[in-house]
């Protein structure tokens, strides 16, 4: 996962088999809580997810901000190119 749209590619996989959230759901603007029915649960199940993904020491505070799929992917984004 270098680039925007593979960490895009990921996080769908991973909505679509951890959520089942429906893949035409999942846009950039996409909001995370109101649009694909997030909770604080989903979002650290995810953030494992992703750790996993990446290798990563993953900082649940680099994601609190996050509302959007746009803002994972590039909160996701800085933490690989860091």
């Amino acid at each position: 996962m270098n680039n925007r749209e593979e960490i895009l590619s990921a996080i769908k996989t991973i909505l679509v088999e951890m959520f089942e959230v429906d893949e035409k759901a999942i846009t950039l603007e996409a909001r995370l809580y109101q649009d694909l029915d997030f909770d604080s649960i989903d979002a650290v199940d995810m953030i494992v997810r992703i750790k996993e993904m990446t290798g990563k020491s993953v900082k649940p505070e680099d994601f609190k901000s996050a509302r959007t799929i746009s803002d994972v992917v590039e909160a996701v984004y800085s933490m690989i190119h860091d």
